[in-house]
């Protein structure tokens, strides 16, 4: 699982080892991506995360996630082109933006961030705990391949 922040230019650093990760254990592990929103500091964080969200309630989350880090240096004005090319109801999309209909969304993942002791981004966890090492992708197979082995022996 991991927690980050769409603006974070760390999380944008991390995406392609997370990208990679995702395909390395495509029949493994479940990846989960969680908002966590340092909205202080990254003023378009929360509005990107929605549109993640947003994008979801058509199927289309991955894409957009995707989307966002592709694209992290221009969020806002690139939202509405994001939604076109990856073939969203574009009205529908824009509606639940300006009502922010997934605010309480980003919000309980930010919580739940919180309560699990996270404090900036990106942070991993891996089956329910924390990674510490480095955020390369030869550590956190490592850490993976450790994880899955636990799961197996319990």
């Amino acid at each position: 699982m991991e927690y980050g922040d769409y603006q974070c230019p760390y999380c944008g650093a991390a995406y392609p080892i997370a990208k990679q990760i995702q395909r390395r254990f495509v029949d493994k592990p479940c990846f989960v991506f969680r908002n966590f929103p340092l909205a202080q500091i990254h003023p378009y964080a929360g509005v990107a995360a929605e549109a993640a969200e947003a994008a979801a309630a058509q199927n289309k989350f991955w894409e957009m996630h995707d989307y966002l880090y592709e694209n992290q240096d221009a969020l806002t004005p690139q939202l509405i082109a994001g939604a076109r090319l990856l073939g969203l109801d574009v009205e529908r999309f824009t509606d639940d933006l300006r009502r922010h209909a997934y605010a309480e969304r980003v919000r309980e993942d930010f919580l739940s961030g919180v309560r699990a002791g996270v404090n900036g981004t990106p942070t991993f966890f891996i089956n329910a705990v924390r990674h510490k090492g480095s955020l390369d992708f030869d550590t956190l197979s490592e850490a993976i391949n450790a994880g899955l082995k636990q799961r197996i022996a319990a």
